[in-house]
């Protein structure tokens, strides 16, 4: 019986301890997604090498697939695969180029994570403040955390000051299709356009 015990703490002990070393925590993993960020931010470094880095640093922590389809909103369901493989592919550069470009603008931007909200065990809502400086107000900065996975998040959602990023570039994205009789080859020109310039 003595065995039996043994054998069974030992079990415990091992499925806790791999699950604490393996499973991140939403705030930690936004806190430490900023500083990699500050730093990059922060090195004498040119604004392309710069972009560069961000772009490296976006593509390991952010749902970029998902976000592309759920700002697409229901014209992907009418999409071929052929279709959705290319808006996938053309989603990808148009969101590291606006991503790593409007970023790169700051200088050591200072954020702290000061709290978190548990919506499920799919999402966290995870919240932060970037510091104001002498050049702009203080930010209030909510992470959309997707855990579905607690060994990899991954960021689908920034709602700064209460706004959306990822539901506003669905309504211009929408706007953009109704305007042009849901021609999905029009959107493609508008964010190929921004990709090359």
């Amino acid at each position: 019986m003595q065995i039996k015990k043994k054998y069974l703490f030992i079990f415990i002990y091992y499925f806790l301890i791999t699950n604490i070393a393996y499973s991140i925590q939403p705030d930690v993993f936004v806190q430490s997604t900023v500083n990699r960020a500050s730093k990059v931010l922060s090195e004498n470094i040119s604004k392309a090498d710069k972009i560069s880095e961000l772009k490296k640093i976006a593509l390991e922590t952010v749902d970029i697939k998902g976000i592309g389809f759920y700002t697409l909103g229901s014209a992907r369901k009418s999409l071929s695969d052929d279709q959705k493989d290319k808006y996938e592919k053309i989603f990808k550069q148009y969101f590291l180029k606006s991503f790593s470009s409007r970023l790169a603008e700051y200088t050591n931007p200072e954020i702290d994570v000061y709290g978190k909200e548990i919506l499920n065990d799919n999402y966290t809502i995870v919240n932060s403040l970037l510091k104001g400086t002498n050049e702009r107000p203080e930010v209030k900065i909510d992470w959309r955390i997707y855990t579905k996975n607690s060994e990899n998040p991954l960021i689908r959602d920034l709602i700064i000051e209460g706004l959306s990023l990822a539901r506003t570039q669905k309504e211009e994205f929408s706007s953009i299709l109704n305007s042009n009789d849901g021609d999905i080859n029009v959107l493609f020109k508008v964010l190929e356009d921004f990709i090359n310039n």
